[in-house]
C-alpha cells in the first residue's frame, strides 16, 4: 500500500467531485472527510493531545472533589452523633446533685445565725423562712401600722402591727396607743430576718435593753469579727445542730420570753422542740449566744 499523501488525495477528490466511500471489506472504521474540511496533521495531533489533557484534568478534579464531600459527610455524621449524646449526658445528671447544692446555699443563713439551717432530725420542717419568735428593745419610731425598736445591742427591728395584734402592759391589756417613743417592749410574733409581724406586744416596766448580769454576756455582732465559741450552763446531751422540730403558739412564745429575759439583744427567729422535750431557742444578730436552751418548765438552763 502506498503511503498516505494528502496532496494526491486532494487531487483525486477534486476530479471525481465526491467523497471516498467505505472500503469494500465492510469494516467502516473510518470515513474520510471531504478534502475541504480535512485539517492539517500537525493541528490534529495538538487538538487530540489537548482534548486528552482536558479529560484527564476533569477526571482528577472529580476525584479530588470526592474527598471534601466525604469529609463533610463524615463530620455531619459525627456531629449528629454528638448532638444525640448531649441530651443523654445532661439527663444523666441526677436531680439530687442540684437539690444538694441549693440546700447548701439555703443553710448559709444571715450573719450571726450560726449557719445551722439544715432540716430537723425530729421533723420535716425546714430551718429557714418565717417562724415564731420575737425580740425586745426600746421603741425608736412609731407610724400608723408599725413601729421600729432598737435592741440592747443596737440592732434595728421593724414591727408590723395587724388587726389581730394584742397589747399588754404587765398583766393588763392595753392598746396600740401605748406604743410611744422610748417605751421598752417585748414583741412576739412571726419573724422574718429583722422584721416581726406582731401577735403580742408587751410593755415592760424596764427597757428590754437594761443591763442585767445575763444581758451583759451577750456579744454584739460586728462585721468581720470572729464568731465567739463558748458554752454556759447545761446543753442537752443529745443535742445536735439542726435536730428537733420547729414549734409555734404558746410553747414558742413562752420559750422566746424566757430566752429574751436572760439574753436580750438579738432576734429569736425560731424555737425548736428537742427529742427530750426541752427547747432550743435560736438567736440571730449577735456573735453570742446563738443557741439558748430552755427546759420544759420554760426556764433557761444553758447557752452556746
Amino acid at each position: 500500500m502506498d503511503d498516505y499523501d494528502p496532496a494526491s488525495l486532494h487531487e483525486t477528490s477534486a476530479t471525481s467531485g465526491s467523497p471516498v466511500a467505505e472500503s469494500s471489506s465492510g469494516m467502516g472504521a473510518a470515513q474520510l472527510l471531504p478534502p475541504a474540511s480535512l485539517p492539517d496533521s500537525s493541528v490534529s495531533v495538538a487538538t487530540v493531545k489537548q482534548a486528552r489533557w482536558e479529560g484527564e484534568r476533569r477526571s482528577l478534579l472529580i476525584r479530588k472533589g470526592r474527598w471534601p464531600a466525604a469529609v463533610a459527610l463524615m463530620c455531619a455524621v459525627v456531629g449528629l452523633s454528638g448532638c444525640a449524646a448531649t441530651p443523654s449526658s445532661a439527663a444523666a445528671t441526677p436531680p439530687s446533685a442540684t437539690a444538694a447544692a441549693l440546700s447548701a446555699e439555703a443553710r448559709d443563713g444571715m450573719p450571726g445565725s450560726g449557719g445551722d439551717l439544715g432540716s430537723g432530725g425530729g421533723g420535716s420542717e425546714a430551718r429557714f423562712g418565717p417562724a415564731a419568735g420575737g425580740s425586745s428593745g426600746t421603741v425608736s419610731n412609731v407610724s400608723t401600722s408599725s413601729f421600729t425598736m432598737s435592741t440592747a445591742t443596737g440592732q434595728k427591728v421593724t414591727v408590723k402591727e395587724t388587726s389581730t395584734t394584742t397589747y399588754r402592759n404587765g398583766a393588763s391589756s392595753t392598746s396600740a396607743s401605748a406604743m410611744t417613743t422610748g417605751e421598752p417592749v417585748v414583741v412576739l410574733g412571726t419573724v422574718d430576718n429583722t422584721t416581726i409581724t406582731a401577735t403580742q406586744v408587751i410593755v415592760q416596766a424596764t427597757a428590754g435593753g437594761s443591763t442585767t448580769s445575763s444581758q451583759r454576756q451577750v456579744i454584739p455582732f460586728q462585721q468581720g469579727a470572729p464568731t465567739t465559741s463558748k458554752q454556759v450552763g447545761q446543753v442537752p446531751a443529745n443535742y445536735s445542730e439542726g435536730s428537733g422540730t420547729i414549734v409555734s403558739g404558746a410553747a414558742a412564745n413562752k420559750a422566746t420570753e424566757a430566752a429574751l429575759g436572760a439574753y436580750s439583744g438579738g432576734v429569736v427567729d425560731r424555737v425548736v422542740k428537742l427529742s427530750n422535750g426541752e427547747y432550743e431557742v435560736h438567736n440571730i444578730g449577735v456573735n453570742w449566744p446563738h443557741h439558748i436552751f430552755v427546759n420544759q418548765g420554760f426556764k433557761v438552763i444553758g447557752a452556746e
